[in-house]
């Protein structure tokens, strides 16, 4: 019983902290996004979101939103997978991927309570070796973050078993403290793009 009201006020405390941490990045990142926009509709003539299927808690689907980057017809894989990325990246897009602000409009996914700011970062839906693995060591069972411990230790350079074993590690180490360190060296790595391949 200690266990399970353990875990409850845990997901009640990090919903809380979520949700004063999305507060802030909206004051502060409520004129960058307005200006990215702008820069998007200028260069390209499509949507300014793209909405891509990932799996969140407990293997659901759901739409996960970023700054489009990449052109309309680009296959739907993880991008570091493409043959010459570079090609299919619009013209603000390598910027925004430089420096991750692509990922400003999962703030709404943190809103609506399908994404934290840390956790393991959600899969695409055809991504059935990363699923599958993750499954197996119950990483599906919490909810999917904007960033997490494979995101500050390789991201795209980690293989999807390596990505795993930091997932299972948070899994099982997961606190507020950890929570709030792992976005202090996210803030880090965004300023020296460390991690980044496209």
């Amino acid at each position: 019983m200690k266990k399970f009201k353990d875990y409850m006020n845990y997901d009640l405390n990090k919903r809380f902290f979520d949700l004063i941490i999305l507060f802030i990045c909206l004051i502060i990142f409520i004129v960058p996004i307005l200006i990215i926009s702008i820069c998007i509709r200028i260069t390209s003539k499509n949507s300014v979101i793209y909405w891509s299927e990932r799996i969140g808690k407990d293997n659901v689907i759901f739409k996960m939103p970023k700054f489009r980057t990449m052109k309309v017809n680009t296959p739907s894989v993880a991008s570091h997978l493409l043959n010459k990325p570079e090609i299919w990246i619009t013209p603000v897009g390598k910027f925004l991927r430089k420096f991750s602000l692509d990922e400003l409009p999962q703030l709404w996914s943190v809103f609506k309570g399908e994404m934290s700011f840390v956790g393991p970062r959600p899969a695409l839906y055809n991504q059935k070796d990363l699923i599958k693995l993750r499954t197996k060591n119950s990483v599906h069972k919490i909810l999917p973050g904007i960033t997490g411990l494979a995101q500050i230790n390789g991201r795209d350079r980690l293989s999807i078993k390596e990505k795993v074993l930091f997932d299972i590690e948070y899994l099982k180490n997961k606190r507020l403290v950890l929570d709030i360190k792992i976005i202090s060296i996210t803030l880090k790595k965004m300023l020296s793009t460390s991690g980044v391949i496209h």
